[in-house]
């Protein structure tokens, strides 16, 4: 069973930066992909970015490639999203998850954290 937190969400305008936190109990959170997902009003949830368990690889949704990076430190079972120039398309209520075929299907999610770009 994994719990995930995450935390590190708030307001901050057009081309600043965020660092999202996402905050797993359990022991075996090296095991599991990570994965970030976000949900605007009105909209689908979408992926946003990923960090494989199987080998040490990331991957991105085309919207953030190149202005976003996913994380992970395995040892204080901890996985990041650091948010750079960001735009007002990227507000968002923000999760990550966790599971083995995670983006795929994901066995765990947390309750998300808010990020609002202003323009």
């Amino acid at each position: 069973q994994v719990q995930l937190v995450e935390s590190g969400g708030g307001l901050v305008q057009a081309g600043g930066s965020l660092r999202l936190s996402c905050a797993a109990s359990g022991r075996t959170f090296s095991e599991h992909t990570i994965s970030w997902f976000r949900q605007a009003p009105g909209k689908e949830r979408e992926f946003v970015a990923a960090s494989s368990w199987i080998i040490d690889n990331t991957y991105y949704a085309d919207s953030v490639k190149g202005r976003f990076t996913i994380s992970r430190d395995n040892a204080k079972n901890t996985a990041y999203l650091q948010m750079n120039t960001l735009k007002p398309e990227d507000t968002a209520v923000y999760y990550c998850a966790a599971g083995r075929s995670c983006p795929r299907f994901c066995d765990y999610w947390g309750q998300g954290t808010q990020v609002t770009v202003s323009s």
